[in-house]
């Protein structure tokens, strides 16, 4: 769902990834972790051993307990599923640390954040068996409000279940603490996202998207979501520890997690989903593993075999070479045997569930904190590697091959490269330029991305295997292009390849260039603003007087005044936008954002127009080459300021981002 810092809000974040909500994964950029906060390495048997309860408990206590007391992660729990059965369900560590109350996998609830989805998908596709839902139909079909068409374009819920519905990201009401949640339809209404792709063009993931769906379930089966999702999966199932109602039942609040920072720190608060059926469920391991079966099961009670094969099939991909989009979950192939998969993140929980399909197997892990240097993505991540080498390995597996194109096709990567799940109707867009991607090469000639590293932080080797395909040397991972016109114009790793796609940035907006030049722009205005009291400090030890009469007097002196203004501007934007992840702050800062866009508006017009206005002064009373070259470079550094503003809306009048 949401990361906490502003490098994991870009992506994507922004993740929730976000996961901003959706907060899932949306998958952002890794930060690097030393090698020892990562799980120790287990390792491959010569054969694969059988998956039994045995086995896999002797597996998960050689891998958990040390990964998550190395992560400083309280508690954890990990549910294996196998044939209709449980094999396994785990507690690690705490889901209290003050009360030393241990993870009990059968009763214990953890957030899954973006997980969660699954709950809606699945309710999605139940309508659409009972023929009260079309999913190649317009969705304003099944609304009271309307989503306005793109290029006379409606969306679907086929669009909307594979994360091609074309919103924007959006941030502000996503999540709230100890503040009562607005309906869902209420929710909805009071911002319908900006769309800024084509429907079914580009994978960019959407927590908004899957809270319409919701909202459509609620409309087209005449119930409320939670008590649609609780009679139709959780008690079809016999989930007794499930919920999706904020805040949580009191029945269900003894059997709650706390939500931690650092398994260290203190506990937290209970996080409110403003968009629910994205991403508000709480759920226990051993209610998580019925959810596991049933899918397994071809839908079990849940949905007639039919409809469960429709909504685990692959669909149509941009990218067709790497994992795709099946109905609401996404493709994670690994030693030739695909998962369909979900992962999510609240700003505390971590979570990830994957199911084979053709090998009737499922693996669920969710975590209590954030952890160490945010160890809990590399956690699961490596669980997963491990699991499918240790029980489904590819036997035929080798050493990737390197095509003779790999060094001539790495370098049509490289340059600055923005994520599909991005911002861009609010000032918010100004995280895009913070967080853009920039794709380099390593001494070898392969390609480096900042946003795909191994477990200790270290760029992965990447090896071409297939014109514009490339393989991890060491692990799983893939990365793929696509061409067109002999140029990429996209590409994706296998992780997030599903929902997320990163795109060339316009050179207008490439940060490549507009960072320094933005820094060049604020460093003339800080030495011009700084240029008043020092040089009325001079001027007053020295006895001499400032030698500009008139209107040239006034410039100077106003020239400086805005100076100082725009400074100020920059200093609150700065506290603005790091503020957003603060997500208990929003509503409560919008007065601070209006005032910063008004003064900055006022501050960055008035600053280029009076820069231009004193080198007009400057070159017409011919002073010193020093002064005319200064006035121009102080045009040219405002206008790079004013250029930033426009370009990421920080010239506007709104709160909404």
């Amino acid at each position: 769902m949401w990361k906490r810092s502003l490098a994991v809000m870009t992506a994507g974040l922004l993740g929730i990834a976000m996961t901003v909500p959706g907060f899932s994964q949306a998958p952002a950029p890794l930060t690097p972790i030393a090698q020892t906060n990562g799980p120790a390495p287990t390792a491959r048997p010569a054969v694969a051993p059988n998956l039994t309860k045995a086995d896999a408990d002797a597996w998960l206590d050689g891998f958990m307990p040390y990964a998550i007391a190395r992560g400083d992660v309280a508690g954890a729990v990990v549910v294996i599923v196998k044939d209709g059965q449980v094999v396994t369900q785990r507690g690690f560590g705490y889901a209290d640390v003050a009360k030393r109350k241990p993870v009990d996998p059968a009763t214990t609830l953890f957030r899954p954040g973006s997980t969660s989805k699954l709950y809606t998908w699945t309710a999605v596709m139940q309508l659409v068996e009972a023929g009260k839902l079309n999913l190649d139909a317009d969705v304003n079909q099944y609304l009271d409000f309307k989503i306005p068409p793109y290029q006379g374009k409606p969306i679907t819920l086929r669009n909307i279940m594979t994360h091609t519905a074309g919103f924007e990201e959006i941030i502000k009401g996503l999540l709230a603490f100890d503040k009562p949640v607005p309906s869902l339809g209420a929710v909805l209404k009071h911002r319908v996202p900006e769309r800024i792709y084509a429907p079914g063009t580009t994978p960019a993931y959407s927590n908004y998207a899957t809270a319409l769906a919701g909202y459509i379930v609620e409309r087209a089966s005449g119930m409320p979501f939670d008590d649609y999702v609780e009679k139709n999966i959780f008690g079809r199932l016999g989930m007794q520890y499930a919920s999706f109602r904020q805040p949580l039942p009191d029945r269900l609040k003894p059997f709650m997690s706390q939500g931690y920072e650092l398994g260290s720190g203190p506990a937290k608060g209970y996080e409110l989903i403003g968009m629910a059926p994205a991403g508000a469920s709480a759920i226990s391991g051993g209610d998580m593993a019925r959810f596991m079966i049933a899918h397994l099961a071809n839908g079990g009670p849940l949905l007639k075999p039919e409809t469960a094969k429709l909504m685990h099939t692959a669909q149509p991909s941009a990218i067709p070479a790497i994992n795709t989009m099946a109905l609401g979950f996404y493709e994670q192939r690994i030693n030739g045997h695909r998962a369909i998969a979900h992962g999510g993140d609240t700003v505390y929980f971590h979570s990830d569930l994957w199911i084979f399909p053709e090998d009737n197997v499922g693996l669920y892990v969710s975590m209590n904190s954030d952890g160490k240097d945010g160890v809990t993505r590399v956690l699961r991540g490596s669980l997963f590697d491990e699991f499918a080498d240790r029980y489904l390995p590819d036997p035929n597996r080798a050493a990737p091959k390197e095509l003779p194109t790999a060094k001539e096709h790495a370098k049509l990567l490289v340059g600055s490269w923005t994520n599909s799940r991005r911002i861009e109707s609010s000032f918010a867009k100004i995280i895009n330029l913070l967080g853009d991607t920039k794709v380099t090469l390593d001494a070898d000639g392969r390609p480096v991305i900042p946003a795909l590293t191994s477990p200790g932080g270290a760029p992965r080797k990447l090896i071409e295997v297939a014109p514009f395909v490339w393989q991890d040397a060491y692990g799983h991972e893939r990365l793929a292009a696509q061409m067109v016109d002999g140029k990429v114009v996209r590409w994706s790793f296998g992780e997030v390849s599903p929902f997320m796609i990163w795109y060339r940035t316009p050179a207008s907006l490439d940060s490549a260039w507009l960072i320094p030049a933005l820094l060049f722009g604020v460093g003339m205005v800080f030495l011009t603003a700084l240029s008043w009291p020092v040089g009325w400090f001079a001027r007053r030890r020295y006895a001499a007087p400032l030698k500009l009469e008139g209107e040239a007097r006034r410039t100077y002196r106003v020239l400086r005044g805005f100076a100082w203004l725009v400074l100020a501007v920059l200093v609150l934007w700065g506290v603005v936008i790091t503020g957003l992840e603060n997500f208990e702050s929003h509503g409560s800062t919008d007065w601070l954002i209006l005032l910063v866009e008004f003064v900055g508006t006022l501050a960055f017009f008035g600053m280029f127009g009076l820069s231009v206005w004193n080198a007009w002064l400057t070159w017409r009373d011919k002073r010193s080459w020093f002064a005319r070259i200064w006035s121009v470079l102080l045009v040219l550094g405002t206008f790079f300021i004013l250029w930033v503003a426009l370009a990421f809306n920080l010239v506007s009048f709104g709160t909404e981002f």
